[in-house]
């Protein structure tokens, strides 16, 4: 008998049997368990076995630590055993019966913000190293052409094949990781954010700019903006999660003989009107009124305008909307000379990767810790989705603590009056926007957030599996 199935085996003598799971999934390092009856999860006995690193309660889910690599397999041949079909919660719960989804919401209950960070760490987890390798390779680009690096025009192009793709079709990525958690199907999510970023589309960003147009809809009397969503996370993470309930639903009342038809047609459809014509209009209001809320805010004296923008940008990231901050951007620029908004952001980055490298110190887990130091190094170059979805969000304390930083950083920046004197590059690579003189002040400021972000993270954060 294998390694993998002998640790599989005895974690299942030790959690109670087969007839107490109500669902089994595993991430990156853990395996990952919902019972029926807690009382039959014997702790001391499952971290006695050769193999098993260790064990917690979180967010409703027993997670038993076995590590990278080995977790896979583990989990290949607990699923083996047990027959599961599948490690999706509703199958499970399906294959149990009314009385398992009973159970699990008896034994495992979860607050919605428990529930928004089981979700987005199971969504982003297979993305995060992509994420993670396109950021630094970004990061460094950016780098280089701002201290007057020129490229080969064909070097240039095969370098933006390699760095912009990830980013620009990221609701791809994301809709195809929600659908496949949501135990929909996988192609049909990768489609669905594909259309999101459909070249037909005005891309995104160049719309932020004020570069090019959003295309109209003429529908019952109202003109609707249609545009891109490159980059973006919120819009494909909802529709993701709307699309996955459209095809299980439909699955559940179609005849077998037309679901290859009926269900994906339906499911395609449904999702580009919702996307473009529901979910796209509404987010294109909130970007219009998310500029209009950061010009008032920074404008409010004494340095808590900054404050607050420098406290919540790191927030607006998750939700893929701060690109439309270009528009702002490109705005000052062209008025004033100046881009104070840039400031902003770069306390606001350092501060994210300050309090990841305080969560790293912290944690025991060497993956985790593995994982928080790879997201650092783009943060620092000016990328910080790694680092928020792969490390300081799904743990909150480092994220809000980032933010905390970013908000001092922030007001001592508005106070001093600093801004750069271009936009797009950020944390170290933003240093050369500040070569009129204030460089000095440019330091101080990435200093104070992370400084802060530091300090708290390392005070208050209590790693889980500790």
């Amino acid at each position: 008998m294998s390694k993998e199935r002998q640790t599989a085996e005895q974690i299942l003598d030790h959690i109670g049997g087969q007839d107490n799971i109500i669902s089994a999934e595993h991430c990156a390092t853990r395996l990952r368990l919902i019972l029926k009856d807690e009382t039959k999860y014997n702790k001391k006995e499952i971290e006695n076995i050769d193999g098993v690193k260790g064990s917690f309660l979180a967010s409703g889910q027993h997670q038993i630590i076995l590590g990278t690599g080995f977790v896979n397999k583990v989990y290949a041949e607990f699923m083996d055993i047990t027959k599961l079909k599948t490690a999706d919660s509703d199958s499970s719960k399906a294959k149990n019966g009314s009385d398992g989804a009973k159970a699990d919401r008896k034994t495992a209950p979860m607050n919605p913000f428990q529930k928004a960070s089981r979700m987005l760490g199971d969504v982003f987890l297979p993305i995060i190293p992509i994420l993670v390798a396109t950021g630094l390779f970004m990061g460094l680009r950016s780098l280089l052409t701002n201290l007057g690096v020129e490229f080969d025009p064909t070097l240039l192009k095969l370098s933006q094949v390699l760095i912009d793709t990830a980013f620009a079709f990221l609701p791809a990525l994301v809709t195809y990781s929600v659908m496949k958690r949501s135990g929909a199907s996988p192609a049909l999510g990768i489609v669905i954010g594909l259309m999101l970023v459909a070249p037909q589309l005005p891309n995104a960003n160049q719309v932020a700019s004020g570069a090019v147009e959003p295309i109209f809809l003429n529908l019952l009397g109202l003109s609707i903006p249609i545009i891109g969503y490159q980059g973006s996370v919120l819009p494909a993470l909802i529709l993701g999660v709307i699309s996955a309930k459209i095809e299980k639903g439909l699955r559940k009342v179609v005849p077998d003989v037309l679901d290859l038809i009926v269900t994906p047609f339906v499911t395609l459809l449904s999702s580009l009107v919702i996307g473009l014509v529901v979910i796209g209009p509404i987010m294109h209001m909130v970007e219009k009124g998310l500029v209009e809320a950061i010009s008032f805010l920074m404008n409010i004296p004494f340095g808590l305008g900054g404050f607050i923008v420098g406290g919540l940008q790191q927030a607006v990231v998750i939700t893929g909307l701060h690109h439309t901050f270009k528009a702002l951007e490109v705005e000052l620029l062209a008025n004033t000379g100046a881009n104070p908004f840039n400031a902003l952001v770069c306390g606001a980055i350092v501060a994210q990767a300050a309090a990841g490298i305080a969560a790293a110190l912290k944690t025991k887990n060497k993956k985790q810790k593995s994982l928080y130091f790879s997201s650092v190094v783009p943060a620092f170059l000016g990328i910080t989705e790694p680092l928020i979805f792969g490390g300081n969000l799904p743990r909150l304390i480092p994220f809000i603590c980032g933010c905390v930083g970013g908000a001092f950083a922030g007001m001592f920046s508005s106070i001093m009056g600093l801004a750069g004197t271009g936009m797009s590059i950020t944390a170290l690579p933003g240093a050369l926007l500040y070569l009129n003189g204030q460089l000095g002040t440019y330091v101080i400021a990435c200093a104070i957030g992370f400084a802060v972000a530091f300090i708290l993270t390392y005070v208050f954060y209590k790693p889980e599996e500790e």
